[in-house]
């Protein structure tokens, strides 16, 4: 096991270059305090005072100054596509309304694999194919921190 690494700061898509990185899924970028390995056996220990979502190329600073860039996963997702725009948005409504996470990117849908949403989908015209590929969701309205939950305190 290789040595375990202390981060210091965020830094959302940064120019520096990173020593070594990390990957990870969608749910796995969300992070306060965690440690997360890096593909050269070491680990870093973010422990941040807020959560921190930290996207595709991002960096986290070390003490010693060094970074450490984040890759995105690949995720078995469902590629949503509607017969125009407005077929797109009433595609996202439904989805929005089943609270399932989304990846907006303007003539497509990215939806997590579930053969339920996919089946809806399709029964509302929608074309949907099965990919491979980084998922980054949009956070929803509720997704910050309010600061008066219980665990919070």
């Amino acid at each position: 096991m290789g040595e375990t690494l202390r981060a210091v700061t965020y830094v959302p898509r940064g120019t520096a270059s990173g020593f070594d990185s990390a990957v990870l899924l969608h749910d796995e970028r969300r992070v306060r305090r965690r440690v997360i390995p890096l593909l050269h056996g070491d680990e870093v220990l973010v422990d941040f005072r807020n959560p921190v979502t930290l996207d595709q190329h991002g960096l986290l600073q070390l003490e010693d100054g060094r970074y450490v860039e984040i890759i995105a996963g690949e995720e078995q997702l469902y590629d949503i596509r509607g017969r125009d725009p407005k077929h797109l948005m009433q595609l996202a409504w439904h989805i929005g309304n089943r609270h399932a996470k989304a990846q907006i990117d303007g003539d497509r849908i990215l939806i997590l694999r579930d053969h339920v949403l996919r089946d809806m989908l399709i029964g509302l015209g929608a074309t949907v194919t099965d990919i491979s590929e980084p998922f980054s969701p949009m956070d929803g309205a509720y997704a910050h921190d309010h600061g008066h939950a219980l665990l919070n305190r």
